[in-house]
């Protein structure tokens, strides 16, 4: 269910009521493209059923699936449609177009272009975990993960959220570990990283399906050179990719976490049990390698 994690702290002061969410969330609901349309954003069912609700609740855990949907216009078939229409113009008139009607004619072409164009669909898991007041996104752009806030906070009144900032950076804690050959207790170094310098020529080392407990990974740290990426893997039940940014990629659940269920078991509930479950304890576990939570400020609403 989530293979990317970027986390956020909710900050005191918000009540949850998933009525307010779901109301909050039906004024924004996914819909696609229309003809001319670039762009389309907004919420789904998470069960992916027609008329679900937007916000369902399993064992506590909220979770909410954001959906944009584009439309991608090659720039060599738009420029080629723009020069058609620029040439047409020079034909009947005698003159080429200026700057400002080439625009005009971009915007034109586009439109013309747009119907035919290919729809690429990107979803996103969103979950609230009220209790732990934690709101976990289910990607690896921080960019995407910004939109989603924004979209949050503006919906629901008194909701503020910051990014988990740690005491110790990940930067520093992995070069520690590697260094040392220390993980934190309950992680173990797994086989991928990658070092980068900090000087001018910017020069990266990565390893890939290698061990790193050997001297010259150490000689990278002690020559200036910093981890950007470690893989680790939690308690013997969840492997992921760290990065300097304390964002989670590659996340897999191990064979351990599924002992004991049955092969019918699968579905949404299912599903959303085990991926909260499991990070529900592995985050925790993380900042606290991390030197446990600083303080930082929060992200609210702009004032309108």
């Amino acid at each position: 269910m989530f293979h990317n994690l970027i986390i956020y702290r909710i900050a005191p002061g918000w009540l949850p009521d998933l009525q307010a969410v779901e109301e909050a969330l039906a004024k924004c609901p996914f819909l696609e493209c229309g003809a001319t349309q670039e762009k389309s954003l907004g919420w789904m069912p998470p069960r992916g059923e027609a008329h679900g609700a937007l916000a369902e609740s399993v064992a506590g855990q909220w979770m909410l699936r954001f959906m944009v949907e584009s439309k991608t216009l090659p720039a060599s078939v738009l420029a080629r449609k723009v020069k058609e229409k620029a040439d047409r113009i020079e034909k009947e008139t005698g003159r080429k177009p200026g700057r400002k009607e080439t625009k005009e004619l971009k915007d034109e072409a586009k439109l013309d272009l747009l119907p035919m164009a290919f729809t690429k669909q990107c979803s996103m898991w969103v979950w609230i975990d009220t209790a732990s007041r934690l709101l976990v996104l289910d990607t690896s752009s921080q960019g995407r993960a910004d939109e989603v806030v924004t979209l949050l906070v503006e919906s629901l009144p008194g909701l503020s959220v910051s990014l988990i900032n740690t005491q110790t950076s990940p930067q520093a804690a992995m070069a520690h570990w590697l260094k040392e050959q220390e993980p934190p207790k309950g992680f173990t170094v797994d086989r991928e990283c990658e070092l980068k310098s900090a000087s001018e020529e910017k020069s990266r080392v990565v390893y890939g399906r290698h061990p790193l407990d050997i001297e010259e990974v150490q000689a990278h740290i002690d020559a200036g050179k910093l981890p950007t990426k470690l893989a680790m893997t939690w308690d013997d039940r969840v492997s992921f990719l760290l990065t300097e940014g304390l964002q989670v990629k590659k996340l897999a659940f191990l064979d351990t976490v599924f002992e004991g269920k049955k092969a019918d078991d699968g579905g949404f509930d299912t599903d959303v049990a085990i991926a909260t479950g499991e990070l529900g304890k592995l985050i925790p576990d993380l900042i606290e390698a991390l030197g446990g939570e600083a303080e930082s400020g929060v992200a609210t609403a702009p004032h309108q």
